[in-house]
């Protein structure tokens, strides 16, 4: 699970509509064993964090509300998280549940996150929670929701509950091995690390680094460029093509990885959704149609059953419909593809075809191959 949702300093971005409607249905990864990995040379195997945890300091005690400390405190420990990196993302998220911008206290923001911590309910940033964004606790979702006060709710916008929450989801992706990776997990974005990197640092007594937190003296990488290449190389580390073709394309589309999205671009700098399969196809040797609704309409389609990497997965999007479909991704993997989502979001690997989804991507019109014939 992803959180989409790129916090308080771009809210009021637009995001993609919710139209489509076919359930995309398990993907088959078959085909000859070519297998891909990005090499970034980061260390993303680092062993971090452990129950120790730091002392507070002087900035810490005098800033932090008494009762968002008190739960850092208690979540951190319960959780094996620094507590200063929960209370890193309360501040960078709604400065400890301050602020008044929207979703904080009430209802979500232009993303779907919501409460203190900015986890997704809904839309761009998926359910993360699980369930409503306030439900009984004695109900069972697949998402991060805890009771963690014990009042029987299960509140997103409860301080204790979202604390709970957003330890959870960082466990979930990685804190206990590699702290960087699980932030920018938590937040795609690289100033987003460094920025709840250096508030963890002022809220520790005598500051606080991902080396410190190490078991047995381990180190990681603390930089946001290594975190995202950590996050990127899990998923592309099990990648497998079928053909040379699809191998060079998905190569191709891995470098664009982390660069802005522009309507209408077709690289080098930026790119829309149909621009990045275009030119990553284009690299492999491989011409298809410039827009969504041509690649659609002049590729062969493929069975939800016999889906393979490198097929173009598509969604109706915020200027398509079924038939015209108007967003396309690069599929890597079972319920994965690289993409080109829309203004003020990078080129990134996400997920589709599950609830937890980016909005318009939990739902596919259906696939098409640009290689059939020319595969070697």
């Amino acid at each position: 699970m992803n959180r989409r949702a790129l916090g308080p300093a771009i809210v009021g971005l637009a995001v993609m509509a919710l139209v489509a409607f076919l359930v995309v249905p398990m993907l088959v990864v078959g085909g000859s064993a070519l297998l891909f990995a990005g090499g970034s040379g980061v260390n993303c195997n680092a062993t971090v964090a452990s129950a120790q945890q730091p002392a507070v300091s002087a900035e810490a005690a005098n800033s932090i509300p008494s009762d968002y400390l008190k739960w850092f405190q208690r979540v951190g420990l319960q959780y094996s998280v620094s507590w200063t990196v929960l209370a890193g993302i309360g501040k960078v998220e709604s400065d400890d549940g301050r602020t008044n911008l929207p979703g904080v206290k009430t209802g979500s923001n232009a993303f779907g996150a919501a409460g203190p911590m900015q986890i997704g309910i809904r839309g761009a940033s998926g359910n993360q929670w699980g369930g409503a964004a306030v439900h009984k606790a004695s109900l069972v979702v697949s998402g991060v929701a805890t009771d963690e006060n014990g009042d029987g709710i299960a509140s997103v916008y409860d301080v204790a509950d979202a604390i709970a929450g957003a330890a959870k989801y960082l466990v979930e992706h990685g804190a206990q091995q590699n702290v960087p990776a699980a932030i920018f997990a938590y937040n795609h974005a690289t100033w987003y690390v460094q920025e709840v990197l250096n508030w963890a640092s002022t809220y520790a007594s005598g500051g606080f680094t991902v080396a410190d937190a190490s078991q047995n003296g381990g180190t990681a990488n603390v930089t946001g460029a290594g975190s995202q290449s950590c996050t990127q190389n899990s998923v592309l580390a099990s990648f497998v093509a079928p053909n040379t073709i699809v191998a060079t394309a998905v190569s191709y589309a891995e470098e664009q990885l982390g660069k802005p999205y522009l309507w209408g671009g077709t690289g080098p700098a930026a790119y829309d959704c149909s621009g990045l399969v275009m030119m990553a196809y284009r690299a492999a040797g491989v011409n298809i149609p410039r827009t969504s609704q041509d690649q659609w309409k002049a590729l062969p389609h493929v069975s939800g059953t016999k889906v393979i990497p490198g097929d173009l997965v598509f969604f109706a999007g915020a200027d398509g419909t079924v038939k015209k479909p108007g967003h396309v991704g690069l599929v890597i993997g079972k319920n994965t593809m690289i993409e080109a989502y829309a203004t003020g979001f990078p080129i990134r690997i996400s997920t589709f075809g599950t609830p937890q989804s980016p909005g318009g991507e939990a739902k596919v019109v259906g696939f098409a191959q640009p290689w059939p014939g020319k595969a070697k």
